[in-house]
């Protein structure tokens, strides 16, 4: 209704631009509120107040003067000035019931907006490096950037969803290495294992994998592995991954690394896969390296005239563009540090045609913005296409305490168990419940609970309970005439309060976009089906006159239609039964 009440008001100031009684070269951006008070109407414009000075004209004398050009609609019933100059908006009791018929006929496309004009979006998220199952941290950066994604979709603009693999770096080669090492034991060599190699079953499981793939292929003797390595335990893990790739050459470390990236990247694609996130692109971070965009990058910095040389190294000068101090991308041994690799791939993303590039992080990276933003900017760049949202971690709780759950790796709790203990939707709805920079307590008595004060239960509960009604009658055999029922008898305050509801959920939609706040769709369903739930429990639906039963059947269809469109958007089910 919102954008229907805006095409009005900017018909009207057209008729009068036509008419000669406005002057003015270009309309302005119309803004419409939800107003507070059922006597002020349903909707509030400041339109006179926002041109009485550039059209120099009393704005209360202006407002009237819009409200007598305005055309005639059967969605507006009544019009007046208010206060200084705001135009109060009153909707028809026709236009609530047409919007009731147009959800049923919508289905799930309602709540979508118009198509965008706008830039294309990148929308990047989660991109945990591959070294490990992810957590529950992850889950949250997961859940919060999928609904982001579906919101921006579902409000019209064009977005793409991205997870950058960093399959580049010191990190890789150490996993690369615990992996072999493993492997080595199972072959029946004695391999003291780094302390600070990574642990967990999992490098069991991947060493095993190599094992049975290529037998005794890549067995070296232990002494040329580990003789006479630096006590420094950082120092010793790199002399272990030089002597790795020396001894093994480069074809033979190349398997047992792309081995070992290739099954966790394709545990991380199954966990969100059936955690019902899917990507529309996985970027390596290796392709920058081979493909020569990191050298691309540097260059391009270089002729800007930001980059200099300091002990051998080269360093960016991102305090030109406000970060604390210089950064190094290229170190002085030759090799590129992660920052060239986050420079060259914010590069990528603009020449693959992205305008707007959307970053979710984990808050423990907020030292990065700055200087990752610098970078953006030095390259010729827009600083405001650049956008970093931050993610809190998540803490679980259970009967009140911090919850220790088992994990695999014995320090972290996965977020595949924490699927398996609440289940996707429990996850994602809890998720989606708080703005992603806040820090998080997640229930998990709450998360399981089968009552009202669950939340996820609550909103589902009220799509299975329509669901519940269309069933009885189905069972009791009760023909129902939907089509040409007559909502005018749907009379009753609660009736009225639910389709005002209804009405709101495309400008729910358009907020939680322009925002980027997602959790504004899981407020906007605990709200709708809590209005249900009152309805629901004030007036029957089966054992009622059969003209008012059609008209409420109308109703509730239409309520358990958007509730569905809005769980659709968090990624969470709509049930049919609990």
């Amino acid at each position: 209704m919102k954008l229907e009440v805006q095409a009005a008001i900017r018909a009207a100031l057209n008729a009068m631009v036509a008419n000669g009684t406005l002057e003015l070269d270009e309309l302005p951006e119309i803004h419409l509120e939800r107003t507070r008070q059922k006597d002020h109407g349903d909707y509030a414009s400041n339109i006179a107040l926002a041109l009485s000075k550039r059209v120099r004209r009393n704005p209360r004398e202006l407002a009237a003067s819009i409200i007598e050009h305005f055309p005639p609609s059967s969605l507006v019933e009544r019009k007046e000035v208010a206060g200084p100059g705001f135009i109060n908006l009153f909707l028809s009791k026709n236009s609530g019931y047409d919007l009731v018929r147009s959800i049923r006929r919508s289905g799930s496309a309602y709540g979508e907006l118009p198509a965008q004009e706008s830039p294309s979006i990148m929308v990047e998220f989660v991109s945990a490096n591959p070294t490990g199952p992810l957590h529950v941290g992850h889950g949250r950066g997961a859940a919060y950037g999928d609904a982001l994604v579906r919101v921006l979709k579902k409000a019209g603009y064009q977005v793409a969803s991205e997870y950058y693999v960093n399959d580049a770096g010191r990190q890789m080669d150490i996993l690369a290495v615990s992996v072999w090492i493993r492997y080595l034991e199972l072959c029946g060599e004695e391999v003291a294992f780094p302390s600070n190699a990574y642990q967990g079953d999992y490098i069991y499981d991947i060493a095993a994998t190599i094992h049975r793939n290529y037998a005794e292929r890549f067995v070296i003797q232990p002494k040329e592995l580990m003789d006479n390595l630096s006590n420094d335990d950082e120092s010793r893990i790199d002399e272990i991954i030089f002597r790795a790739k020396s001894h093994l050459g480069d074809e033979s470390y190349r398997i047992i690394f792309d081995v070992t990236r290739d099954t966790l990247v394709d545990d991380i694609r199954k966990d969100l896969s059936e955690f019902r996130v899917e990507f529309d692109c996985w970027f390596s971070e290796r392709s920058l390296m081979t493909s020569g965009a990191i050298d691309k990058a540097v260059k391009r910095l270089d002729e800007q005239g930001y980059l200099f040389e300091k002990e051998g190294a080269t360093w960016f000068k991102s305090t030109d563009f406000g970060d604390e101090k210089d950064r190094v991308i290229q170190r002085a041994n030759g090799n590129y540090t992660y920052f060239a690799s986050d420079i060259a791939y914010g590069l990528n993303k603009k020449e693959r045609g992205f305008d707007q590039l959307i970053y979710i992080w984990g808050a423990d990276h907020h030292g990065y913005i700055t200087r990752t933003r610098a970078a953006f900017e030095a390259l010729g760049n827009n600083p405001d296409e650049f956008t970093v949202l931050l993610v809190q971690f998540a803490i679980l709780y259970r009967g009140g305490e911090k919850a220790s759950m088992s994990t695999r790796g014995g320090d972290f709790v996965t977020l595949r168990e924490l699927r398996d203990e609440v289940g996707n939707d429990a996850a994602r709805f809890f998720y989606a419940l708080r703005k992603s920079e806040q820090h998080m307590d997640f229930d998990l008595d709450l998360a399981k609970s089968r009552s009202s004060d669950n939340p996820v239960y609550y909103v589902q509960y009220a799509h299975a309970r329509v669901c519940s009604v269309f069933r009885q009658l189905d069972e009791k055999g009760i023909d129902v005439d939907t089509e040409s029922a007559d909502l005018a008898l749907l009379v009753e305050p609660r009736e009225d309060d639910l389709i005002k509801d209804l009405s709101r959920f495309p400008e729910v939609i358009e907020t939680a976009a322009r925002s980027y706040e997602p959790h504004q769709v899981a407020y906007y369903l605990r709200d709708l089906a809590n209005a249900f739930h009152a309805y629901y429990n004030a007036h029957p639906f089966i054992a009622t006159e059969p003209n008012i039963r059609n008209a409420r059947l109308v109703l509730i269809d239409a309520t358990r239609q958007v509730l569905s469109n809005g769980l659709d958007v968090l990624g969470v089910s709509a049930p049919e039964s609990m």
